[in-house]
């Protein structure tokens, strides 16, 4: 494992675990994983970055690995504004005005949002597969149906029989996600294994079941974040100094990453991997890290 050390931070609702690499007075880099993976898609990114000047944190995001809700009564939300809130909130509990956010799936979900609604608290922004916002207002309207067939787990999540099967089947259902969405990856299976405890967490079925609920309109969002949500259903563009990473070979399907170039106003670079799927940074490790730092400090 790739990271030096690891931390815990208090935020409002949850106690963020991380790990963490390089000079502490470095520019900070937050690497934000998605479902259902977690830090370890960063252990060949990382030390890259560290040997760049940057402090490198990563997160394990609500419902992964030791990060821990602060309240029972709390609801174990999924939705999108949660996940970027908990990025703010990350960066206050560390005093980190501003930061390199870089991330994909979840992860790059939070980091779109969080460079669109605060510019000031992002210095650029490394993005798999482009404009990574829910546009909610028009989550019923159907997609191609080859498409369509490659969300079955989405589906499956909406009723009680996926949640079951969720908590019942999770390493076995997540390690078949990993290799359904990197079909050109000989290694997805190790790789599965070194991330698969941080899927046992008390409430990774809970946010999981929210998530893929509430972007459909299945589930009610926690209150706390209704302001932001109301932001971001405005899909407001993202200005700040951007990379997009556009998987070649991702097996979920949908629309070429370029397609959203007008979502972006500010300096933007699109780069296609040939041959990569859907966990771009452990697959291509090199690529990633070359993305982010150019986003660095020179």
């Amino acid at each position: 494992m790739a990271f030096s050390s690891s931390g815990r931070v208090a935020t409002p609702v949850l106690d963020i675990a991380y790990e963490h690499v390089g000079a502490p007075d470095g520019t900070p880099v937050i690497l934000l994983h998605g479902f259902p993976y977690d830090v370890r898609a960063y252990d060949d990114v990382a030390p890259g970055l560290a040997d760049r000047g940057a402090r490198v944190l990563a997160p394990y995001l609500r419902g992964f690995g030791p990060t821990r809700f602060r309240d029972d009564a709390t609801l174990r939300s999924g939705q999108q504004a949660a996940l970027a809130q908990d990025v703010f909130d990350f960066m206050d509990a560390l005093e980190i005005d501003a930061a390199v956010l870089a991330g994909y799936d979840w992860g790059g979900r939070a980091a779109c949002i969080a460079a669109a609604l605060r510019p000031e608290r992002v210095r650029g922004l490394v993005t798999v597969d482009g404009y990574n916002v829910q546009d909610l207002a028009h989550a019923g309207e159907p997609a191609a149906p080859a498409w369509e067939r490659d969300y079955w787990y989405q589906y499956y999540f909406h009723s009680e029989r996926g949640r079951t099967g969720l908590r019942r089947n999770r390493e076995e259902l997540c390690e078949l996600l990993w290799r359904t969405w990197s079909p050109t990856w000989a290694g997805a299976g190790a790789a599965f294994a070194a991330s698969a405890a941080s899927l046992h967490n008390p409430d990774f079925v809970d946010v999981v079941i929210h998530s893929y609920r509430h972007r459909f309109g299945l589930a009610e969002g926690d209150p706390r974040y209704q302001e932001l949500e109301d932001l971001i259903a405005a899909q407001p563009p993202i200005s700040v100094p951007t990379v997009v990473l556009e998987s070649g070979a991702d097996g979920i399907a949908g629309p070429s990453a370029a397609e959203d170039r007008d979502c972006f106003t500010g300096p933007y670079e699109h780069r296609l991997l040939p041959g990569i799927g859907h966990n771009a940074p452990q697959e291509a490790p090199e690529a990633f890290t070359d993305a982010v730092a150019g986003l660095l400090p020179r």
